[in-house]
């Protein structure tokens, strides 16, 4: 009977031990894609505040003014739903008026007494020209029934939109949080360490291990 309990004691521990390593080995996979996610943000992010600074530095040099040659955008608004969804990001490129076609959706500087200087992303659905020459976009939201009421000339365009990412308005609101720093970043930080620091132990334990000595009997 004592056998047969330890037996069984012996199995239980081994099926605890094996749950354990496959738990720890799912916690860890999943704290590296998050993190390496969360480091690829990062580098997009400070990407984009180079090339930013560089073309500030560019301009001020030239001492002309023009929108960023990229620029990103939380969405706030239902107006471009479905198309873009409030909280998605979107990044945009400048780009010159004669390279917006209709159907484009472009981030502008509204001149709407109703929203003055007030940042918008809306379609193309008309273009025409002042009589400088200068290019003149009708906008409208997706969401929305009629046209913007306000022509929007190209000096006010910041760019075209390029890219969108869904929901991760979501992500910069949480990151600003400071328990979702901690929670996103800190706490990941320390289970990784935490990990490896037990990895190293148990690396150390196995080589300090005394051999056993093999002895020759001589016939």
């Amino acid at each position: 009977m004592k056998v047969e309990k330890w037996k069984d004691e012996k199995k239980k521990s081994f099926f605890n031990r094996e749950l354990f390593e496959k738990v720890k080995k799912t916690l860890h996979f999943i704290t590296s894609i998050f993190m390496y996610a969360i480091l690829g943000i990062l580098v997009i992010a400070g990407t984009m505040m180079l090339i930013y600074f560089i073309d500030i530095k560019i301009n001020v040099a030239k001492g002309t003014y023009t929108a960023p040659i990229y620029g990103a955008y939380i969405i706030i608004s239902e107006s471009m739903v479905p198309t873009i969804q409030v909280q998605d990001a979107i990044v945009i490129k400048r780009v010159e008026g004669e390279d917006i076609k209709v159907g484009d959706i472009i981030t502008f500087t509204s001149t709407d007494t109703r929203f003055p200087g007030v940042t918008i992303t809306h379609r193309v659905v008309e273009i025409t020209k002042d009589e400088k020459g200068k290019y003149l976009f009708r906008t409208k939201g997706d969401h929305n029934n009629t046209a913007d009421f306000t022509l929007i000339d190209e000096d006010h365009v910041n760019g075209k939109v390029v890219l969108k990412i869904p929901k991760i308005g979501y992500i910069q609101y949480f990151l600003t949080q400071s328990y979702g720093w901690i929670i996103a970043v800190v706490i990941p930080c320390l289970g990784i360490v935490i990990y490896d620091i037990m990895k190293l132990c148990k690396v150390i334990k196995n080589n300090i291990k005394p051999k056993k000595k093999i002895v020759s009997k001589k016939g």
